[in-house]
């Protein structure tokens, strides 16, 4: 599946650390060429179908898969505090 970046994850994304950047982008790449199969740190989010969030460290993104458009849509990359809101 291809993996799409909204503008807020673009924006989350580049304040994270180097390494936490690049760990959050192979990570939600792994996921993306397989999304259905069993990913560390993921898990579904409650009330919303084919929404996920993954963890790296004290950082989230949450993701949604579009079976339609074949694709990864990353919704929002944030610290662990900031993300649900």
């Amino acid at each position: 599946m291809e993996l799409v970046w909204s503008r807020r994850a673009s924006k989350g994304l580049a304040i994270l650390p180097v390494k936490a950047r690049a760990a959050m982008t192979d990570r939600l790449k792994a996921i993306a060429a397989d999304p259905f199969a069993r990913h560390a740190n993921v898990e579904p989010l409650k009330g919303e179908r084919d929404t996920f969030r993954v963890r790296q460290g004290e950082w989230r993104a949450v993701y949604q898969i579009d079976r339609g458009a074949d694709q990864v849509r990353v919704v929002t990359v944030a610290a662990r505090r900031e993300v649900y809101r």
